[in-house]
Formats: C-alpha cells, sequence, structure tokens
C-alpha cells in the first residue's frame, strides 16, 4: 500500500488512478487531479503544510490561517471542479477478483471520474460528477454485480406537511444532503425514509434539511415502534382541527346568516351594524381558526415555495381583505368604480369547509394504519422468566437470548423461540393468517406474538427485541408502506409545479373577466374560486393510502411484501415460476404405492420392508416406517439382525425370517427377479418414483414406490394462477421424468429440469429475455439468487432466512395459497390506485376551468367560492375512503378447495 501525498488516502500501487516520479522516488495517487496538484508543488505536499486533501482545498485559506469554513471529514466529500469523492463500505467480496471486477464496473459508468476498490478494507473510493452520475445510482449498481453498498436508514416523522407539493420540495433537500442515496417522503404517512451512505451524514443533517425546506418540522421516529402509535400523529390532527373546526362553525354560522339575511328574511336590519358585526365575527375564524393555514403561508414565503396552504390563505385572505375595506373605507372603493359589498361569509365558510375536509382526512388517514397499529399491539407487554429456579414477570423489553420463559394457557408468547418442555396448541393466525392452531411439542420453533391456547409452554428465547419475527413483519410493512410505487412519479412531477401553475391561472381568469367588462367583483370571485378548488392534496394520497391500506391487509394475510414497487410488480406478472422440492411438494418422500408379490398381501411387504428398515438412516427407509407406524396398531419390530449395504440396500433377519430390500440390481445380485411384475414397475418408474424391491426368504415379496408427493393444495393453486391468466413453469434439478410426473399432477404448462443450483437464475434470465415477466416461488438457499434475478421473488416462511432475504415477497406461513393471493391483492391495490388518480386527475381537470366560469358565456353560470371550498375539502377525503375500501372489500384472493 503507499499513500497519495496529496489526499492522504491509501492506493494500491497495481490499481493507482495516476503516478508521478520526484527526486527518483514514485508517487502513486487516486485521482489525476491529485497528480496535477502534487506536480505543482510537490515540497507543499511532502513538507506535510496542505490542507487535508485536493477536496478540502476550497476551503483552505492561504494566508496561512489554515482551515476557514472546512467542513468536517466525512465519507462524502465535494471534490475540486464540482466532482464528489465517496468512501463506500462494501459487503460480499471474497477475493482480489471481486474488487477487480467491481472497480472495472464503476470505471465504465458515466460520470464516473475514477473509482478504487481496497479488498484489505472493503471500501471503494470513487469519484464522480453528480451531474451525470448518482450515489443511488452507484449503490444500484454494485448491487447488480452481486455486492452490497450497506447503508443506513432513518424515518422521519414530519410536522407540517399540508398537500402533495411539500413531498418534492422536502425531497429534494434531502437529496441534496451529502451522502444521501435515497429519500421518499409519505405524504399519507407524513414520513420521510433516508437512506444515507454510513458516516456521511447524521440525522441532525436530516432534520435541519427538512426544515430549510419550508415551514416542516422533523423528529427522528423509532424504528422499534415503541415511542408513537403508527397514526397517532393524524389523531392529534383530528382532534385539532375538530376544536377549530367547533369553534369556526359556531361564529360562521351567525356570518352566513347575516350575509345571506335576503333568503331568511332579514331585511330591516342596519347594513352597516350587518359590515361591523360580520368583520368582528370572521376576524377570530380566519386569524385563530385558520391560523394553520396564513403560518403556512407565511413560512413557505419566507422559503419563496408555494402549497395547499398558500391556495387556501390567498383565497381566504383576498375575500376578507376586499370586505374589510368595503366596511371601512366604502368610498374609496366606490371612487374607483367598486361596488363596496362584503363576503366575510364567503372568507368564513372556505375555512370551515376546509378545517371540515382535514378533520375527515385525519381520521381516514389514521384508518390507513390500523394494519400497523394492529401489529404493533400483538406485542406482550411482559414475560414471565425463570432465573434461579424462580419466575419472575418482567417487561418482555428486558428479555435476552437465552431466557427460559414460562407461558400458560390464553398468554401471548413474548418472544421467538424453541419449547422446552410442555405440549400445546398455538393460535399463530396473527402472524401467518392461518386460522387452525398448530400443535406445538419439545423443540418445536415457536414465534413472538402468537397466543398458548391449551397447555403449559417452557421456552427458551432465541430471538429477542427486533430480532423477532414480529418485529422484523412491522420492519417491512414499515419499509414497503414508505417506498415509493413507480406509479406515483405521474403524480409527484404534477404535484411538483401544481400551485404555481395554479395561481397563474387564477391571475390569467381574473384578467381575462376584467377585460371582457365583467367587472371587479365578478373577477375575484372567479379568482378566488380557482384558487379554492384546486386541490394537490388528492394527487399526493393517491397512491401512498392506497399502499398503506394493501400491505396492511396483506400482513395480516400472512403476506409481507418489501417494497411498494414489488407490490405493483405483482400486477405485471406473465409467469410464475415453482421450485419442485419444498415448494410444490412436502420435500420428503412417501410411499405411494405398494403391489405385493406371489399372493402376499401388501401390508405383508409393507410390515417386512419397514422391520428391515428400522436400523436405516435413509429417508427412504424413514418414509417406509413412518408408512407402517399409521398404518400399524401395534409397534413395528426391529430386526435381530442388521446389514446396510450402501447405494444397494439392507440385509436384515427378523423372527427367523430373512429379509431383503433395496434397488432392482441388488435383489438381482442375490439372484431373486421381479419379471413378472415389470409392467407395474415400469408404470412407477414413469411416474418419477423411487423403487424398493422386497424379498422374503429368497422370494419375491413385492415393490414400494416412494416419492416426494405434492402438497395437498398445490393443483388448485396451479388452476389459480390459470384462471389469473398466468403461464405456470417448474424449475427443478431433479430427472426430466421424475419432474414431468410431479408437473402432470400439478397442471403445470412447463418443465425445465435437471438444473445445476447455481444455473436457476440463468433460467429465469432466459425467461425474462423472451418477454416474460417472471415470479419465482421458492423456499432454499439454492433459490436466493433465482429469487433476487425474478421479477418477483416470492419465498415461502417454511424457508431459509436467505431466500427470504433475496425475495421481494414473503408468505408467513408454508402455504402455496399466498401467490395468488398475493397476486389478487396486487391488482385490487392497483386497480384503487389507478382510480384515485384518474378521480385526483379529473377532478382538478374539471373543476379548475369550471370554477374559472368556463360555462358562463353560455349559461350564466360560476362556481360561487363556498362551492369551490365544499369541493376541495372532499376531494382528498374521497381518495383516501377509497382506498380504505380494500380493508372490507371482496377480492379474488385465490383460496383454492382443498
Amino acid at each position: 500500500m503507499a499513500l497519495d501525498p496529496v489526499c492522504k488516502m491509501q492506493v494500491e500501487p497495481q490499481s493507482a488512478a495516476a503516478t508521478a516520479e520526484y527526486q527518483g522516488q514514485p508517487y502513486y495517487f487516486c485521482n489525476p487531479a491529485c497528480k496535477v496538484e502534487f506536480l505543482k508543488n510537490p515540497d507543499k505536499y511532502l513538507n506535510g503544510d496542505s490542507p487535508q486533501s485536493v477536496v478540502d482545498s476550497d476551503f483552505y485559506d492561504t494566508s496561512g490561517a489554515g482551515y476557514a469554513d472546512a467542513p468536517a471529514h466525512t465519507n462524502v466529500e465535494k471534490a475540486g471542479r464540482g466532482a464528489v469523492r465517496v468512501q463506500l463500505p462494501l459487503r460480499g467480496m471474497h477475493c482480489a477478483s471481486c474488487a477487480a471486477n467491481i472497480g472495472k464496473n464503476l470505471n465504465a459508468m458515466p460520470g464516473i471520474i475514477q473509482a478504487g476498490v481496497n479488498f484489505a478494507s472493503s471500501e471503494a473510493s470513487i469519484v464522480f460528477d453528480p451531474s451525470s452520475a448518482s450515489l443511488s445510482g452507484i449503490v444500484k449498481k454494485i448491487k447488480d454485480l452481486g455486492y452490497e453498498a450497506p447503508l443506513e436508514t432513518v424515518t422521519l416523522s414530519i410536522e407540517g406537511i399540508s398537500c402533495a407539493s411539500c413531498v418534492n420540495r422536502i425531497e429534494t433537500a434531502l437529496s441534496k444532503v451529502q451522502g444521501v442515496v435515497s429519500a421518499n417522503v409519505n405524504f399519507a404517512q407524513a414520513q420521510a425514509r433516508v437512506e444515507f451512505v454510513s458516516g456521511a451524514a447524521s440525522s441532525l443533517d436530516l432534520v435541519k434539511a427538512v426544515s430549510s425546506a419550508g415551514a416542516y418540522k422533523a423528529a427522528v421516529l423509532d424504528e422499534s415502534g415503541g415511542a408513537q402509535q403508527p397514526g397517532m400523529q393524524f389523531e392529534e390532527d383530528y382532534r385539532r382541527n375538530r376544536a377549530h373546526l367547533i369553534f369556526a362553525a359556531v361564529l360562521t354560522l351567525p356570518v352566513f346568516v347575516l350575509g345571506m339575511r335576503h333568503m331568511f328574511g332579514l331585511h330591516g336590519l342596519n347594513t352597516q351594524w350587518v359590515h361591523y358585526t360580520s368583520f368582528a365575527l370572521s376576524t377570530p375564524v380566519l386569524f385563530w381558526a385558520g391560523a394553520q393555514f396564513f403560518a403556512g403561508f407565511w413560512k413557505s414565503l419566507r422559503h419563496f415555495t408555494a402549497d395547499m396552504n398558500t391556495l387556501v390563505a390567498v383565497g381566504t385572505a383576498s375575500a376578507y381583505l376586499y370586505s374589510t375595506l368595503a366596511t371601512f373605507a366604502p368610498g374609496l372603493l366606490a371612487s374607483a368604480g367598486v361596488e363596496p359589498q362584503v363576503y366575510f361569509e364567503t372568507a368564513c365558510m372556505i375555512i370551515t369547509l376546509i378545517l371540515f375536509g382535514r378533520m375527515l382526512e385525519a381520521r381516514a388517514k389514521g384508518q390507513t394504519s390500523d394494519a400497523m397499529r394492529k401489529l404493533m399491539d400483538l406485542r406482550p407487554r411482559t414475560a414471565r422468566v425463570v432465573r434461579g429456579g424462580n419466575e419472575f414477570e418482567i417487561p418482555a423489553d428486558e428479555l435476552k437470548e437465552g431466557d427460559e420463559i414460562v407461558v400458560r394457557p390464553g398468554e401471548s408468547i413474548p418472544v421467538d423461540g424453541v419449547v422446552i418442555d410442555g405440549r400445546s396448541a398455538v393460535d399463530e393466525s396473527m402472524v401467518t393468517g392461518e386460522s387452525i392452531p398448530v400443535d406445538k411439542k419439545q423443540d418445536d420453533q415457536v414465534t413472538g406474538a402468537t397466543v398458548n391456547s391449551t397447555g403449559r409452554l417452557r421456552i427458551r428465547a432465541t430471538r429477542v427485541g427486533a430480532d423477532t419475527t414480529l418485529s422484523r413483519i412491522i420492519r417491512l410493512v414499515r419499509e414497503a408502506q414508505g417506498s415509493k410505487a413507480p406509479v406515483q412519479r405521474l403524480a409527484d412531477r404534477v404535484a411538483g409545479i401544481f400551485v404555481p401553475v395554479v395561481i397563474g391561472i387564477a391571475a390569467l381568469a381574473f384578467v381575462a373577466w376584467m377585460l371582457t367588462g365583467q367587472g371587479f367583483l365578478f373577477s375575484m370571485m372567479i379568482f378566488i374560486s380557482v384558487i379554492i378548488i384546486a386541490c394537490p392534496c388528492a394527487l399526493g394520497l393517491a397512491t401512498p393510502t392506497a399502499i398503506m391500506v394493501g400491505t396492511g391487509r396483506a400482513a395480516g394475510m400472512g403476506i409481507l411484501f418489501r417494497s411498494s414497487e414489488s407490490l405493483e410488480n405483482a400486477r405485471r406478472l406473465t409467469t410464475v415460476v415453482f421450485d419442485k422440492t419444498g415448494t410444490l411438494t412436502k420435500g420428503k418422500p412417501e410411499v405411494t404405492d405398494i403391489k405385493a408379490a406371489n399372493g402376499a398381501q401388501e401390508s405383508d411387504v409393507l410390515l417386512a420392508a419397514a422391520t428391515a428398515e428400522q436400523g436405516s438412516e435413509h429417508a427412504i427407509g424413514a418414509a417406509i416406517v413412518r408408512r407402517a407406524q399409521r398404518q400399524s396398531d401395534y409397534a413395528i419390530p426391529g430386526p435381530d439382525e442388521f446389514e446396510a449395504l450402501p447405494g444397494r440396500g439392507i440385509r436384515a433377519r427378523s423372527g427367523g425370517a430373512r429379509i431383503l430390500a433395496g434397488n432392482r440390481r441388488f435383489l438381482r445380485e442375490q439372484g431373486i427377479s421381479f419379471k413378472k411384475m415389470d409392467s407395474d414397475i415400469e408404470r412407477y418408474t414413469s411416474q418419477g418414483k423411487s423403487l424398493v424391491y422386497v424379498a422374503r426368504n429368497g422370494l419375491p415379496l413385492g415393490v414400494i414406490a416412494v416419492a416426494d408427493t405434492l402438497k395437498d393444495n398445490a393443483a388448485g393453486i396451479v388452476a389459480r394462477l390459470h384462471a389469473q391468466g398466468l403461464k405456470v413453469v417448474m424449475l427443478t434439478g431433479d430427472t426430466r421424468a421424475t419432474a414431468e410426473a410431479i408437473a402432470a399432477q400439478a397442471g403445470i404448462d412447463r418443465v425445465i429440469a435437471e438444473v445445476l443450483p447455481e444455473d436457476k437464475d440463468n433460467e429465469i434470465r432466459r425467461l425474462q429475455e423472451q418477454g416474460e415477466i417472471v415470479a419465482m416461488v421458492g423456499d432454499g438457499i439454492n433459490d436466493a439468487p433465482a429469487l433476487a434475478r425474478a421479477d418477483l421473488g416470492i419465498a415461502i416462511g417454511s424457508g431459509t432466512d436467505v431466500a427470504m432475504e433475496a425475495a421481494s415477497v414473503t408468505l408467513m406461513r408454508d402455504d402455496l395459497a399466498g401467490v395468488p393471493q398475493a397476486i389478487a391483492l396486487s391488482r385490487a391495490t392497483m386497480s384503487t390506485i389507478k382510480q384515485n388518480l384518474f378521480w385526483a386527475f379529473a377532478y382538478n381537470a374539471v373543476g379548475i376551468p369550471l370554477a374559472a366560469g368556463i360555462l358562463y358565456p353560455v349559461f350564466h353560470v360560476i362556481l360561487h367560492p363556498m362551492f369551490a371550498a365544499a369541493a376541495m375539502a372532499f376531494s382528498s377525503v374521497s381518495v383516501v375512503t377509497n382506498s380504505l375500501r380494500l380493508k372490507s372489500r371482496k377480492i379474488d384472493l385465490g383460496i383454492p378447495v382443498r
């Protein structure tokens, strides 16, 4: 290793980006820019009186004062001429060739100035041009190569998000923080989920960035979920808006009656007194009940931005200020040729209706978090732990791995663990969605938050705190709900420019009507109506509310989507690929057929084979013993003598009888022929079954067929997938005969057999190259690459952690019914999102021209600002309510008949 004399970074000579020789000594540089700096004044860098690096030179005071405003040295640094240098930690490298592979591919990316990978320190040093490359693109490239760049993730709770246009503003501010790879703001949750390079940024940096974006406050959420229940902020919003609404409604009612007094027969009231009274009552409505709108507007104005608060504040302030002028200086308006009328009731009604809408919206948004709240409520608060031979009740959060816990009937199991004593039925429906309790005995695994139904259990904790299955489920659901679906991008782009465009349209409408001679009052009403009816909230809520409800409902069914993108991808599938062993099949051999010879009974064949196999450890032998034990009312006797012949069979003696069990070659060697059974043998063999030939005292006794059988509902699942318009493929390493036999039983379209584990992902890639959008369903370690390669990887819950980590979707129970269920739920969710987006766009596309007076030239009809306010208030409520229909909507969940 060498040290770059300019930036003091370690450089491997063989991978140095540049070299130079000075006074006979070679120097190695991580970046050509460092070489240029060095050659300008080598002594400066060799004497050690230089700044830390070229990247900091912009902050170096050449007068000798040192660093004037030098930033803290972090993993992400600003390089010269706008370039950025990043130190990325890496995982998954096994040798120096891995480092070379990463470096080669990164250097080939557009915008990468220089990339070097240090295998010893497991780090990549990258200099890139942020105008043509991005951290997120670099991280994605590393992931595509099969490695990882570990990132930190933080979730921020944000106050002050009033509409969808806030989302783009906050995301932009967060993305500008050095080291941030991605920032997704969920308007429906009022949260931001930020990924950043470890050590390059801090939570404080992110909080400051949010505050700098406008009238927002941010706080870091406790990822364990203990700090605040999901949806609690919306409960607080609901209570606050309800209090303001009641206050506003009480004062608005008399203002409305006075403003519309001709409708109520109050013609004799003094006009000036009416105006003074209306002013007195409307002022607290606007500036106390509606204070949130004006405060938000002022803060946005200070940051030169605009949002929903801007629209409400401008619209109501226009009506209020004009009315105030008409009340206290009517002569001034009259002299200008404007009739001095008041519209206090319009301003009050707008505030009241919008508060009503926000109150309903807060209640509805809180309900979208019901599934998450129910998951978090499953966690037991206390646990009964055994220490020193005594039982103590302690907070569940204090449990440690290895603790011995006692769970009585009716109590929730506090952690993941293994049963060390006792038997019971455990209700796992809250985690897996399976309604039938599961019997548990010694050495069985149990899951935290499930309910012990009948017996007393003693459990040893194996996973506690954030490592438990329930915590992982909560984390996955939260990540899925906080992620951004691709379908949302159009709405985000529109929302980003929505408010300025609406204000521009309102101003143009005002000018246009003034020019046509309609007068100031008419034009002002048009201006206010356009401002008030516009609603970016509906656009912003359309996707995240549906995602939250959809993923929440899926979690209740034991289906975990890792991201909203995976939820969207499930709808687009054309082909579902199943692994065979342990996925379509039960994963262990079972006796399927018994054929007796020479007048023997099937029970004789089975008993003789089971007696011989009692001493065998082979899986086929174990299957024969299990079948015999199920069929027999008495214990199967063990052999008096036993000899295992690897690759051939078993020689045993029991009760004086000599028993042979094994393959045909072994029996032929013993002079025993099964030729009379050839037709049966050929039939079993064509079905891909393994055969055990059994003989007793030198005579053929019969044949036992053994196979890994289909799961009970596998054929029904395949039929359901076909009904959903999908192709079904089996991918296996088994022989073609065995695979095709299983496929025929299941009704599968296509078989890809005799595939090595390492080639499974290549088969998925070939399907994708043929234009298929592929889901891969598997459970084993050897399925992980294929799960990652597929457009949608689905891991069944009985599988390994490796498979579950590689998958986009995890089924928490060992039941393939979750596959068509996940697809059906995805389709229902995406259908809801499309409905929401259609109505959000259609509402604004129709409402804004209507408010601008498009019907007036023909029908002499305009939209009064009060009706515009009512329409705007209910537009976002209708979108959220439509999303909530997913909670109870009847969906074809693909549950096959068992």
